[in-house]
């Protein structure tokens, strides 16, 4: 990211890896993902986010926030190496409590939440857009769930709140992906820019929204909240327990280890 962009989002310390967290004049909130090299969060990544998007919420100061993120895509959810190179189960609950947490945060914090979405957003990265109160996206934006590739079952959940049901369930079958731009027809993506006006056309929304009284955006925003038909928090977590059988059977390390070239099912078997 150029110095001017950084002005513009008011990004202009130091960078530090991880979750960046910067609170602007104007009452917006920018959090950014920078994790190379592909935006795969481990463990505690995913806690970290949480908590700051748990703290923008709590923040007067904060009237919007915008989800952003630096490198090649959005995100591309687990850290799938870190969990192949735990042993045990550890890294699979520590990384299932971290998505709850952070996709959690996302939909429950007190004020609007954007996601600027640019290249890939997969896996974990649908859950948070899927969340999120608004979507914007480059044209180079693209979403998925590749989830049944690696054993695991989870942001369902969330890619139906992106698609109609039937699209939802072709996507998560085949773990195909869908252009940020066919989602635009489905209304779930408000827009799509160029990727160098990404950064600007989501500062531009959230600054239509923090020049409304903070006080009725954030009751707005527990309104609509409450009449929402899906539980959101329980479904996702009727999800994950499919993901918990899956691993007990030793179908995920056997995907998983085909993935990051590992091999910790075939160690488990010899430790049993």
């Amino acid at each position: 990211m150029d110095y001017t962009t950084k002005q513009m989002l008011g990004l202009v310390e130091e960078d530090t890896l991880g979750i960046a967290t910067e609170q602007r004049d104007d009452g917006i909130r920018v959090i950014t993902m920078d994790t190379p090299p592909v935006n795969a969060l481990t463990v505690q990544g995913w806690f970290d986010l949480a908590a700051a998007l748990d703290e923008a919420g709590r923040d007067p100061a904060s009237r919007v926030v915008v989800l952003r993120a630096e490198g090649k895509g959005f995100n591309a959810g687990v850290d799938i190496k870190e969990m192949q190179h735990t042993a045990g189960f550890d890294a699979l609950i520590g990384a299932n409590k971290g998505c709850f947490a952070a996709f959690k945060a996302v939909y429950e914090c007190a004020v609007p939440v954007i996601a600027a979405v640019h290249g890939y957003c997969l896996g974990g990265g649908v859950g948070l857009v899927g969340n999120a109160d608004i979507v914007v996206a480059s044209d180079d934006a693209y979403f998925g769930v590749p989830e049944v590739k690696q054993g695991a079952l989870g942001a369902a959940t969330h890619m139906a709140r992106l698609v109609p049901q039937h699209l939802m369930r072709t996507l998560y079958f085949t773990a195909r992906t869908i252009k940020a731009a066919d989602l635009v027809q489905h209304g779930s993506v408000y827009d799509v820019v160029p990727r160098d006006q990404l950064d600007a056309a989501a500062l531009a929304l959230a600054a239509d929204i923090a020049d409304k009284d903070p006080r009725v955006i954030r009751a707005a925003k527990e309104a609509l909240n409450g009449i929402d038909p899906i539980d959101v928090n329980k479904s996702y977590r009727f999800e994950q327990g499919f993901t918990m059988e899956l691993n007990l059977a030793g179908v995920s390390d056997e995907l998983r280890d085909e993935f990051a070239g590992t091999e910790k099912s075939g160690r488990q078997r010899e430790n049993k």
